[in-house]
């Protein structure tokens, strides 16, 4: 039982390394999910100093305050929606995901594997993002507060991952799967206060904002950071949105997800342009 264990645990982390090396080998993905959100934090600590944000119910935020926390949150959702649901429907159309089916590694493990790699670049963001806010923009950080940090991250993540599964599954085919988060992840980030700090919006904007997981992870994100918030800093109400919205995206992949490559899809000339024409390793 024990070997069994240690047998499966060891496939996950292989599975976690592979998806892992797929992202690194991809520029445009490493670029948009880590130094995209981190040009915004030094463009608007350029643009706008050591000015504050006053937001109606919440307080006032010094720029570095509000924007490190809701960049690195926005790295963190491009790192598991974005990437999961973008590389999971190209890899089905490659045929990839078909593959994969057909070798003895259990459907689940390769599911673990990936998302734990998009959780772990997530980290790296968060972390990179949050750091530089730290060092660079005194940033406040307390003790008490880091486990709510940690717990408000798990949550979002693991929301963000199953609706990025939710989205390859919705996706007609893999050339219109970035178009999708895009059009999903963007216009949402407007509305959550990550590139803005909206003050007294319209009932209806709020009402929007507030329907959706994003504004949630990044207020409760920003909260474990802010001076003035109380310890121990858990939010619970934007945990329970991201808990709902979690459990949303994992029963619509389930219900949707297919392994199978769909017609019209990217197909063979993808394939071989992104990973030269050879077959997934399984194993390392």
């Amino acid at each position: 039982m024990a070997e069994g264990r240690t047998a499966t645990a060891v496939l996950t982390w292989q599975q976690v390394r592979y998806q892992n090396r797929l992202f690194w080998r991809t520029p445009v993905a490493a670029f948009f999910t880590i130094a995209f959100p981190l040009m915004f934090l030094l463009l608007f600590s350029v643009i706008f100093g050591t000015g504050t944000f006053e937001i109606t119910g919440r307080g006032v935020y010094s720029v570095a305050q509000f924007y490190a926390p809701a960049l690195a949150v926005f790295a963190a959702a491009s790192a598991t929606y974005t990437n999961i649901g973008v590389g999971t429907a190209i890899s089905r159309d490659e045929g990839i995901l078909k593959r994969f089916r057909g070798t003895p590694l259990p459907a689940w493990t390769y599911m673990a594997g990936l998302i734990g790699s998009g959780v772990w670049i997530a980290f790296i963001a968060t972390l990179v993002m949050m750091s530089v806010g730290i060092v660079f923009f005194d940033v406040n950080i307390e003790v008490a507060k880091l486990p709510a940090a940690l717990l408000t991250f798990i949550t979002g993540t693991a929301c963000f991952a199953a609706l990025g599964l939710a989205l390859a599954a919705a996706s007609p085919t893999g050339d219109s799967a970035p178009a999708m988060a895009n059009a999903t992840i963007l216009p949402l980030a407007f509305l959550s206060d990550v590139f803005i700090a909206i003050d007294d919006p319209p009932e209806w904007l709020t009402a929007v904002g507030n329907f959706f997981p994003l504004r949630h992870f990044v207020q409760a994100f920003q909260d474990a950071f802010h001076p003035l918030t109380e310890s121990p800093a858990f939010r619970w109400e934007h945990l329970g949105v991201m808990a709902t919205w979690a459990v949303v995206g994992t029963l619509l992949a389930l219900k949707f997800f297919t392994w199978e490559p769909r017609e019209g899809g990217s197909g063979r000339r993808r394939r071989r342009g992104r990973s030269g024409g050879g077959e997934p390793a399984a194993r390392e």
